[in-house]
């Protein structure tokens, strides 16, 4: 109940600061100094005391990015009615800048606090946000230049604020993009679209010699601020409903900023010098982001490749074998099944790691007997598979060769060690039971002692 209440507290003090525009007390020293920032000390104990954010970054980075705006505020609001050095201003100016840089990594965090975003995701999003903050800028603030006769240095920071403004929203409109509208992103969208055209409200006024201070676009940014704190009582979008970023935004945002900066280099002077940091992050992410995708796709293809290769031997695995016999069909060949017959024995006498080694050199035999084009399999323990294409009377053949190479020992650490194998063949007829029986084969062979067993 007390915390519901401080969230209405905050609030009330700005509906309270806006009504006092309308009475002698504008402007004084109690509505602009105390009521003024006292709204920004209650918004930042309401984003403290909020219970619904997972994520471990935003929150501390929400607070923080408020309470610097809070002491650029305070000092502000302080020198407008006590002698303060000239250095103030330039501190204060500070402290509201260095707002920008904490609300950018946390308000896309505050969005989906409840899933962690991928690296290309978080590319994606930086990617559309600033091809977007340099169409923003490029067209949105150039109109304000010839104020200055083009050049920045007499109102750095008032065009600075509105620069990192739309760089700000634009990152949220492509975070919202990525993971979808709810409770929590409307109330950020609202609060940082409020702040937004207080600043270029600010800026128009600044340009035109109209702005006063204590006047009533004042309250626009704390509005924006309370409404950002607001959010974070608010739940976020469900991780089961994210959709990615349409990739035309991203290829949209990298053909944008390319022309850009070509035409900036064609003709000089035309569009504002302040895009090519923004145009320039955006080329740079996008081949950042191009570079990780292909390492992605290598390890996931490595992946998939140790995914279907046997460790040691290195031949292909049964989750191979069985992909290739459903490609098998409609095609003339036949399957084998391969048994070693005496190698319980091998593990038993000399060890495992002798074993694995005549494993190894069988699998190097068997590779030698096969016909090119045939596949070899290991299946688990000393069982292995063939696919051979071609006819079925080729497949005794190969059968008997693959037989023939366990003739003669094994030299594993100076001893020799003997071992047979039990084959089973079926042939390839286009029905489904395929590896069912060659199986059934090669368990009869080896019952039987046929050595080679077809079905």
């Amino acid at each position: 109940m007390a915390i519901r209440t401080l969230r209405i507290v905050a609030p009330s003090l700005l509906l309270m600061h806006f009504l006092t525009h309308f009475t002698p007390l504008r402007g004084s020293i109690l509505t602009e100094l105390y009521l003024y920032n006292a709204i920004l000390c209650c918004s930042i104990t309401v984003a403290a005391l909020a219970k619904r954010i997972s994520d471990p970054l935003s929150q501390p980075l929400l607070i923080t990015a408020i309470s610097l705006w809070f002491f650029g505020s305070l000092l502000a609001s302080t020198a407008s009615f006590y002698q303060l050095p000239d250095v103030t201003s330039l501190i204060s100016n500070t402290f509201y800048l260095l707002f920008y840089p904490c609300a950018v990594i946390a308000l896309p965090r505050l969005i989906n606090s409840s899933r962690k975003s991928t690296v290309l995701e978080i590319f994606d999003a930086s990617i559309v946000g600033l091809g977007l903050g340099v169409l923003g800028t490029t067209f949105a603030l150039k109109p304000v230049l010839p104020h200055f006769g083009g050049k920045l240095s007499d109102a750095l920071f008032a065009l600075t604020f509105p620069v990192c403004d739309v760089i700000l929203i634009s990152l949220t409109l492509a975070t919202i993009a990525s993971y979808g509208w709810s409770k929590r992103s409307l109330v950020i969208f609202a609060g940082v679209l409020i702040f937004t055209c207080t600043d270029f409200l600010f800026l128009w006024q600044h340009l035109n010699g109209i702005y006063s201070f204590g006047s009533i676009i004042d309250d626009g940014w704390v509005l924006g601020l309370l409404l950002l704190t607001e959010s974070t009582w608010h739940p976020s979008k469900d991780e089961e409903s994210i959709v990615s970023i349409n990739p035309i935004y991203i290829a949209l945002s990298v053909f944008l900023s390319a022309t850009l900066l070509a035409l900036i280099a064609i003709k000089p002077g035309y569009f504002p010098t302040f895009i090519l940091f923004p145009a320039v992050s955006v080329l740079m992410l996008a081949f950042i982001r191009m570079t990780i995708a292909l390492k992605q796709a290598r390890n996931i293809g490595h992946e998939r490749i140790l995914a279907r290769t046997d460790e040691l031997t290195g031949l292909p695995n049964r989750r191979r074998l069985i992909s290739e016999i459903e490609n098998f069909v409609g095609k003339d060949g036949s399957l084998l099944l391969l048994d070693l017959d005496g190698f319980k024995p091998v593990n038993d006498l000399h060890g495992h790691a002798t074993g694995d080694k005549v494993l190894q050199q069988v699998s190097m035999r068997f590779t030698r007997a096969l016909p090119s084009g045939a596949l070899l399999a290991r299946l688990g323990g000393d069982e292995f598979g063939v696919l051979i294409e071609g006819a079925y009377e080729h497949s005794m053949d190969v059968a008997l060769a693959l037989r023939a190479t366990l003739s003669y020992p094994f030299d594993i650490d100076n001893q020799h060690i003997n071992i047979g194998v039990s084959i089973g063949m079926a042939e390839n007829t286009g029905s489904p039971d395929l590896l069912r029986r060659a199986d059934d084969a090669m368990y009869r062979a080896k019952r039987e002692g046929l050595g080679v067993c077809r079905l």
